[in-house]
């Protein structure tokens, strides 16, 4: 047997994907392989606590590259893949959904047919241990009213080009299981925040422009309300489902931390002005700016047959693990510089404007 699990890690060097290295790194057992194409949300600069590591990899390739991919598992003979690889900006998705088809549907087939590849030729007590983790979204369900949760059984119901990108991902990977047997397992979580998230996103685009006295734009009337996950915690239960995860089953997973996007903004501005105070209270900087068009309401996780089946228990409140996250992105301001240059400047400029993302 051999003394390492080899992963691939798709979308490792992006925000979830290099929580999960960072962390998963730490057990000598496993040896991960990441594969990302760097476009302007990976950043390997998220993987550089653990870039010397002999059992760290990188390797720059596109996953719907099928010859790359056929190679890529001849070459590194993996035990799973965690399949993280996606385009996951709603708004990029609205301007240019193209790209999300592509990559998100596209891709998944391209790597869900090189898996299986190699999987059917795999002798058979590592066919059975071989497992490949779909990560994917809450937002594939659509939006809620005032009550409930989405579950496992939720009805599929995607509003926007992300989203429904995503949910086409998801039926693939079940599609591939029931049809050809692969082993898989599929986590749809709730959304994440945390440090090395590319500042595009509610809560690093809104740390940032607050420490610069930008303004702080706030769709419509601030009350969409979101599920909130710390970062570290989603790569406990990507773990977790991986290793004890039923095949073929989905798990939802969750922060339980429901919160308007105007109570996320009020409370960094709160951590902001004890942390980073600036000539007056950060609140002064919010500004609602019209709403995007198909935006969900309300998203809301239960996660209560992950807790069950598995054990998983969050270790970060919405409030500890946000002024964890305010306070790496004051202390990490080399990380920032790097990420808000090249591509994504121009792209924030010409596409972005003043208009907030959630």
């Amino acid at each position: 047997m051999k003394d390492t699990r080899t992963l691939l890690v798709t979308g490792g060097a992006g925000f979830i994907g290099s929580a999960v290295i960072r962390q998963w790194l730490a057990d000598p057992a496993l040896r991960i392989v990441c594969v990302d194409k760097l476009t302007y949300a990976g950043n390997v600069e998220s993987l550089k606590p653990v870039s010397d590591s002999a059992r760290f990899s990188l390797e720059v390739l596109d996953i719907c590259d099928a010859a790359a991919m056929r190679a890529l598992f001849e070459k590194e003979q993996p035990d799973a893949v965690v399949h993280l690889a996606a385009e996951s900006h709603v708004d990029r998705s609205i301007t240019g959904p193209g790209e999300f088809i592509q990559t998100n549907v596209v891709g998944t087939y391209v790597l869900l047919e090189a898996t299986r590849a190699y999987w059917q030729q795999l002798p058979a007590d590592r066919q059975q241990a071989f497992r490949f983790h779909h990560v994917s979204t809450d937002e594939v369900y659509g939006t809620l009213g005032d009550e409930g949760a989405f579950s496992e059984t939720t009805t599929y119901a995607p509003n926007s080009p992300y989203s429904a990108s995503k949910a086409g991902s998801d039926h693939l990977v079940r599609a591939w299981h029931h049809t050809y047997g692969l082993p898989v397992v599929t986590t749809n979580c709730s959304n994440n925040y945390g440090p090395y998230h590319f500042p595009e996103k509610l809560i690093p685009l809104m740390i940032l422009n607050a420490i610069a006295g930008k303004p702080l734009p706030v769709y419509g009337d601030g009350l969409n309300v979101r599920d909130w996950l710390f970062v570290e915690d989603h790569a406990r239960a990507i773990r977790a489902v991986l290793e004890r995860g039923r095949v073929g089953e989905t798990y939802c997973v969750g922060g339980r931390a429901e919160k308007t996007n105007l109570e996320v903004v009020h409370t960094l501005c709160d951590l902001l002005d004890e942390l980073h105070p600036s000539s007056g209270l950060h609140r002064r900087l919010i500004t609602y700016v019209k709403d995007r068009p198909g935006h969900d309401r309300r998203y809301a996780i239960d996660c209560a047959k992950l807790e069950a089946e598995l054990g998983w228990r969050q270790q970060e409140s919405f409030e500890t693990g946000l002024r964890k996250t305010v306070q790496w992105y004051l202390d990490n301001g080399d990380w920032v510089r790097g990420v808000t240059s090249g591509d994504y400047r121009r792209w924030i400029e010409s596409n972005y404007g003043s208009r907030s993302a959630s």
